[in-house]
């Protein structure tokens, strides 16, 4: 019985820190730091938070600002910000070590010293060895011998800092903060104990480079990989494509019995807690209600995202960064259940029981596939299309269809959004994303399948002036109109121009003014006749392939010129059509 309440009063005490640690993340910074310090147990606090939630609240509070939190800190929770700020790629960057390691000795100097002693002697002697000269002075050398720039706490070990290039203000401030740290280290391994000190600088005199970095590089991927952290060759393997069919096959995933007590383990919660998109995969797990499932799919999710982070190579330390990545996660697994529902994607209850039988890394590869799937198709055709044959930029199919083809065709395809969400390009979020730019990029493909039987000669391109596929079949089309000899494609005059202008946006009037010009159905029927002449396809082909294309097409020539007079045209301001500025 004793038993049973110690373990309800554990449970109870460990949701307490849940409960007290999501209401801190919500706050701004200034004042998360303030409900921290004011707790009745700031110790106690600060160690329930996971080391991804604390790494990310001293990042949004400023380093230097949060020398209270680090004192109260965790090892593991330094460890962990080590792991992440102090490494680029598979390189230990020396300004972030310093920066850190002098940030963690001023938190707690005789903490840091055993930390460092302790837990990681190989990763600061390889710090020491490329920061300081080490010499070692025998029982009758004379002092003088090492120079002035050498300074020894012994008399023993003579010390020297290696010079690096600064030439800025701040790589002169770096540089004495370097200085400043190296001197404090040494003096604070002497006065811990003389003869640590001296094994130390010993060590580190003799410590081989390559091999002691590739060694503490080992080590911290297998620490950050727990996390979800893994190497970037694993970790892009989660844009590997997943069909919905060879999910089947793959191993269901583990559910911890509903009997079992939630883990008292601390569980990240900023990925989820930064969730607010209204997609299919918050509404499915908003129908999932049991506490043990709820925090699988909360440490399974920030696992994932953290594999992203890797994978794209990105540095979160940052809200703003982090709300990215889980847009980003929770968008393909959102597309993943899209595909996985098929004409089911309404209920959210069986996507509920998809995100509980499926690992979400799965999920989010078959949306992933659907995207890379578009990007693929996009990829063949240009290996083997009229336009890249004719030797034509990508500003031949104009600013939307040449935003959603570019999109499609760099390494990870992104979606153009033309800054309706503020951005020129962001990630996939919806299966509706994916089929939009599918449709447009199938009118490309249906366009470039025209103009490729058309016998257009364009040698060079260049010598036409900006051509895109609307001024290049505009332009064939007036010729043909005006019955002009010669090169398809050359320049009209403004006197050739005008005349098919008249006739193509006739003046109109509505009670007595001037009204905006519409082109005439004779004019489209006349377009539609000679496309079919110079194609050898029926009218009612055209209409059912470009049927839309073309309607775009006329709705743009009204908007741009129906208000304008004939009189008024100037060459230099016609971009859908090509004109000579010669008269």
């Amino acid at each position: 019985m004793a038993k049973n309440r110690n373990n309800s009063r554990t449970l109870e005490r460990v949701q307490q820190l849940q409960e007290t640690r999501r209401k801190i993340m919500e706050l701004p910074p200034e004042k998360a730091l303030d409900r921290i310090l004011n707790d009745r147990q700031p110790a106690a606090l600060v160690h329930s938070f996971p080391e991804q939630d604390f790494y990310l609240l001293v990042n949004e509070i400023g380093a230097e600002d949060s020398l209270p939190l680090l004192s109260l800190a965790t090892n593991k929770q330094w460890e962990h910000i080590v792991d992440l700020e102090t490494w680029q790629k598979d390189h230990i960057d020396t300004n972030s070590v310093t920066r850190w390691m002098n940030l963690l000795m001023e938190a707690d100097s005789q903490r840091f010293i055993r930390w460092i002693l302790n837990d990681h002697l190989e990763f600061m002697e390889w710090y020491l060895f490329k920061n300081l000269e080490i010499r070692i002075r025998e029982h009758d050398q004379d002092p003088a011998e090492f120079g002035d720039e050498f300074f020894t706490l012994d008399d023993i070990y003579y010390l020297r800092f290696i010079d690096i290039p600064t030439e800025s203000e701040s790589e002169k401030l770096i540089d004495e903060q370097r200085r400043k740290f190296l001197a404090q280290i040494a003096q604070r391994l002497a006065a811990t104990d003389h003869l640590i000190y001296q094994s130390v600088f010993l060590e580190a005199a003799h410590v081989i480079p390559a091999e002691t970095e590739e060694d503490c590089y080992r080590w911290r991927n297998m620490r950050l990989a727990e996390k979800g952290f893994l190497p970037f060759d694993e970790a892009v393997g989660i844009y590997q494509p997943l069909k919905p069919g060879e999910l089947e096959g793959k191993r269901k995933k583990f559910i911890p019995p509903a009997s079992q007590q939630v883990s008292t383990l601390p569980v990240p919660v900023s990925p989820l807690r930064e969730l607010k998109q209204d997609n299919y995969f918050t509404r499915a797990l908003q129908k999932i209600e049991a506490a043990n499932i709820v925090q699988l799919l909360q440490t399974e999710f920030a696992h994932l995202c953290n594999q992203v982070v890797v994978a794209d190579s990105r540095i979160i330390g940052e809200r703003d960064a982090l709300q990215e990545v889980v847009k980003k996660t929770s968008g393909y697994i959102s597309i993943g259940l899209e595909q996985l529902l098929k004409d089911q994607k309404d209920d959210a209850a069986k996507g509920a029981a998809l995100i509980t039988r499926y690992s979400l890394q799965d999920i989010f590869r078959v949306g992933f596939g659907a995207a890379l799937e578009l990007k693929w198709r996009a990829e063949k055709w240009l290996s083997k299309c009229w336009f890249a044959q004719a030797d034509l930029r990508l500003t031949f199919w104009g600013e939307q269809w040449m935003g959603v083809v570019g999109g499609l065709l760099v390494k990870k395809p992104l979606y153009y959004d033309n800054y309706k969400t503020g951005v020129l390009y962001r990630e996939f979020a919806s299966a509706d994303d994916i089929a939009e730019s599918a449709a447009i990029f199938e009118q490309v493909v249906t366009v470039d399948n025209l103009l490729s039987v058309m016998n257009i000669q364009m040698d060079p391109p260049a010598r036409y002036g900006f051509v895109t596929y609307k001024n290049l079949l505009l332009t064939l089309w007036a010729r043909h109109d005006r019955r002009l000899k010669g090169d398809k494609l050359k320049p009209l005059t403004l006197g050739q121009f005008l005349p098919f202008f008249e006739k193509l946006l006739p003046e109109q009037t509505t009670a007595g003014s001037p009204a905006a010009r519409k082109i005439p159905d004779e004019m489209k029927s006349a377009f539609l006749n000679w496309l079919a002449d110079e194609t050898g396809l029926k009218d009612y082909e055209l209409t059912d392939r470009l049927s839309q294309t073309f309607v775009d097409l006329f709705s743009e020539i009204e908007s741009e010129y129906g208000q304008v007079a004939p009189a008024d045209i100037d060459p230099r301001f016609v971009h859908l059509f090509l004109l000579s500025s010669k008269k």
